[in-house]
């Protein structure tokens, strides 16, 4: 017989492992000696351990599912309770058993995470759609349409969750995308009919603007164009190959004219500028008429110039206020001393003038009398008003005298 602390063997070959509830029987061994049977059923439990202790640090460090766990553990006792083993079977229940509750308690765990991530998923999702049905409203189209599909992406990393919750979500999510599509869709089409309509108007603008190219009416054909213009700015865009090529036609079309019209204005600027500098030359030849000292002679010098004047042709309009008013300013020099002249050699005016002087003259000494008369009478207040009056006379006497000088009398 031999025996160990946990086990031992009778005469029989019979093999015993000793357990809180008693001794159990291990096994029959026939093949050698006692010491070499514990020895084998020693080294069972051994391995019964490493096994235990492999399945506790699967459970502690990986992702082991509490099923397999469960599996695991179930077939580790199977083996303990056979009793097919010789050492401390108690202690290894006891792990055992500390092996489920920890397996239960992960299990608990991993249903609150599920439980968390499903719901921070159902959030998030909500988030999605609420997003989703703002954009629907959006008439952004391209940065709506690029947020709408990072979203569906954004949706598709998601966990699911229940199938009902999740459907009707999606639902919502689904809806909010057909209809951003649609009113997109919508808009488009209308924006290609607009388009379209404005080919058709830029059709004619350029037909009309190409038939103007070759006109000579520069100042009506240029304002037709700036017409021309404005509409095809009223019209609107069409599509864009067919807006660039109507462009360049309509361009172009101008183009032509303003270029013709610019070499004619040139030419034309040119000449002008020649009239003014011909003219100058003239105003600066009447000029010298002034101060008149023959006038028949002026006259007749001025009526030369004047001719030579009007063969001459236009000047430039910004210049031709100032050299026509050197010409104005020498006719009215000659005006005013024909007027002066005709004033002075007028009989009938001289004679009005002396008779007014005479009258003046009469109605001065008048007051004079007067004035002697009513200080010597002592009325001095009649006297003051009668020499006011006399001032007025007076004034009026000294220039008739004047005007009468100037027909030489």
């Amino acid at each position: 017989m031999s025996s160990d602390p946990w086990g031992r063997v009778d005469e029989t070959g019979t093999v015993y492992v000793r357990t809180a509830e008693g001794e159990k029987v291990v096994g029959s061994w026939q093949a050698g000696s006692p010491e070499e049977a514990l020895a084998y059923f020693e080294r069972k439990y051994e391995g019964l351990v490493v096994e235990i202790g492999l399945l506790e640090r699967r459970v502690k460090t990986t992702d082991l599912s509490a099923k397999d766990a469960q599996a695991a553990i179930g077939h580790l006792r199977q083996q303990i309770d056979e009793h097919h083993a010789v050492g401390d079977l108690d202690a290894l229940s006891k792990r055992l058993d500390a092996l489920v509750a920890t397996v239960e308690a992960r299990r608990e765990e991993r249903k609150a995470e599920k439980a968390k991530q499903t719901d921070e998923a159902k959030h998030a999702k909500e988030a999605l759609v609420v997003e989703a049905e703002e954009l629907a409203q959006s008439e952004q189209w391209r940065a709506a349409g690029e947020r709408l599909r990072a979203l569906v992406d954004i949706w598709k990393g998601l966990p699911r969750l229940d199938r009902k919750s999740d459907d009707e979500l999606w639902h919502r999510f689904s809806h909010a995308r057909s209809a951003f599509s649609k009113r997109r869709k919508a808009h488009f089409a209308s924006l290609d009919a607009q388009r379209e309509e404005a080919r058709k108007t830029k059709e004619k603008l350029v037909a009309e603007a190409e038939s103007l190219s070759g006109s000579t009416e520069w100042a009506a054909t240029a304002a037709r164009y700036r017409d021309l213009m404005t509409e095809w700015k009223a019209a609107g865009r069409a599509q864009r190959e067919a807006e660039d090529d109507l462009w360049n036609r309509f361009r172009g079309a101008q183009d032509v004219f303003f270029a013709a019209r610019g070499e004619v204005f040139a030419e034309r600027d040119a000449e002008q500028a020649e009239n003014l500098k011909l003219k100058e030359e003239l105003a600066t030849e009447a000029e010298k008429l002034v101060p008149v000292k023959d006038l028949k002679a002026a006259r007749a010098a001025f009526r030369s110039i004047n001719e030579r004047w009007e063969a001459i042709g236009h000047v430039p309009r910004d210049a031709r206020p100032k050299v026509e008013g050197r010409m104005h300013a020498v006719e009215k020099a000659l005006q005013e001393t024909e007027e002066n002249e005709w004033r002075r050699t007028n009989p009938e005016a001289r004679a009005r003038a002396a008779g007014l002087t005479g009258q003046l003259q009469d109605a001065v000494d008048k007051l004079r009398g007067q004035i002697d008369q009513a200080r010597a009478a002592g009325n001095n207040a009649r006297a003051d008003k009668l020499a006011r009056e006399l001032e007025g006379r007076q004034a009026l006497l000294d220039q008739a005298l004047k005007g009468l000088q100037e027909f030489g009398g």
